[in-house]
């Protein structure tokens, strides 16, 4: 019988908490895609959570992941996430992440700035988007690793509209027109502009990627604001261009990881 191979130092598991919940998307849909991409890497092992308030998983995870939407960590846990990432962790935040919705009595939704610790730990805060419509997606760093070999592209998708709350390392941007309807937002008053799609936000000895893009809801997720949505949206994630992000994002997260090794 021949002897098993020996363990190599890079086959430690890399521990990673995924936070996959919020309103007004498929959660369920976004939470399955990426739970497949990070079974990929048979080293990577996943805890699941609903919000952000088990700090001590995120205290000791090599990375954490997150889709969600106006789901907003308490005081206590964007400190947590704010010390995980400024003591080294890396953090790779996905759509809806930066965002805070309240539906108004008028019809208009705004985008209150009430996580301002966690805005300034992503680097960034929703205000508004224009409706799922195509648009133009640029590389603007074509050698940076990790959009290297990415052209420009069309997508069909949420343009993220941002207010920037630090220096960002911006790798892909978008340009809103200054004309696509955003009359629905309270902060509808956004001339034409950049914003950021794909993105770091380095802080201490980690640092925070960013993509905005991947949008997707099914027929129930507006509930409460609507109780039947006619069409199932699946956006940017109908395009291989996505996976191939979260493939590249999910490689960068482990990487401090494997520096450990």
């Amino acid at each position: 019988m021949s002897e098993a191979p020996e363990r190599r130092p890079d086959q430690k598991p890399i521990r990673c908490v995924l936070v996959a919940a919020g309103k007004y998307h498929d959660i369920d849909y976004a939470r399955l895609e990426v739970m497949k991409l990070l079974a990929e890497d048979d080293r990577i092992r996943v805890r699941v959570f609903e919000d952000y308030e088990n700090l001590e998983a995120i205290r000791n995870a090599d990375f954490l992941v997150s889709y969600t939407c106006d789901l907003q960590p308490s005081e206590a846990a964007q400190k947590n996430i704010q010390d995980f990432v400024t003591g080294g962790g890396r953090y790779f935040a996905l759509h809806g992440t930066n965002s805070v919705l309240r539906f108004l009595e008028n019809g208009l939704v705004d985008a209150p700035d009430e996580m301002p610790v966690f805005a300034d730990t992503l680097g960034t805060r929703f205000l508004s988007h224009p409706p799922i419509i195509p648009f133009r997606v640029d590389n603007v760093q074509p050698d940076h690793p990790l959009v290297k070999g990415i052209p420009s592209f069309e997508t069909v998708d949420e343009q993220y509209l941002v207010e920037t709350r630090a220096e960002l390392d911006v790798l892909l941007d978008t340009e809103y027109n200054g004309t696509d309807d955003i009359s629905g937002f309270v902060h509808s008053d956004i001339k034409k502009s950049r914003h950021p799609v794909f993105y770091i936000r380095r802080m201490g000895e980690g640092a925070v990627l960013y993509l905005t893009m991947g949008h997707c809801r099914g027929h129930y997720d507006m509930e409460p604001v609507l109780d039947w949505w006619p069409e199932v949206d699946r956006s940017g994630w109908q395009q291989p261009i996505i996976y191939d992000l979260l493939r590249r994002g999910i490689g960068w997260s482990c990487e401090t990881a494997i520096a450990k090794f």
